[in-house]
């Protein structure tokens, strides 16, 4: 008889303080901010065993925006090109894990 190996959801570190910016993206419109927390909080997410409520807001975020993963990864490339997005907040610190 075989083993079966089972993976358990993990908490992320930062499940907490993302919870709080996904509340208010799902309150929110599609400005560039929004735009660039929501890609910085998918690639953040994209294949972690865990958070699903986040993934599950996430996603249904691109869909109340009319949005794709493409697009929505194109729109925010245009706008870190155009701007700072993230001026002021640190911009220096790069959190993306």
């Amino acid at each position: 008889m075989a083993e079966k190996f089972e993976q358990k959801d993990q908490q992320h570190p930062l499940w907490s303080s993302d919870r709080q910016i996904v509340n208010a993206l799902l309150a929110g419109e599609p400005t560039d901010y929004n735009l660039a927390e929501l890609a910085r909080l998918r690639i953040r997410y994209d294949g972690f065993p865990g958070a699903r409520d986040i993934q599950a807001d996430l996603d249904k975020i691109l869909t109340r925006w009319h949005l794709t993963e493409d697009t929505l990864h194109e729109k925010t490339r245009q706008i870190h090109a155009e701007a700072q997005v993230y001026k002021g907040r640190g911009s220096q610190r790069e959190d993306w894990s």
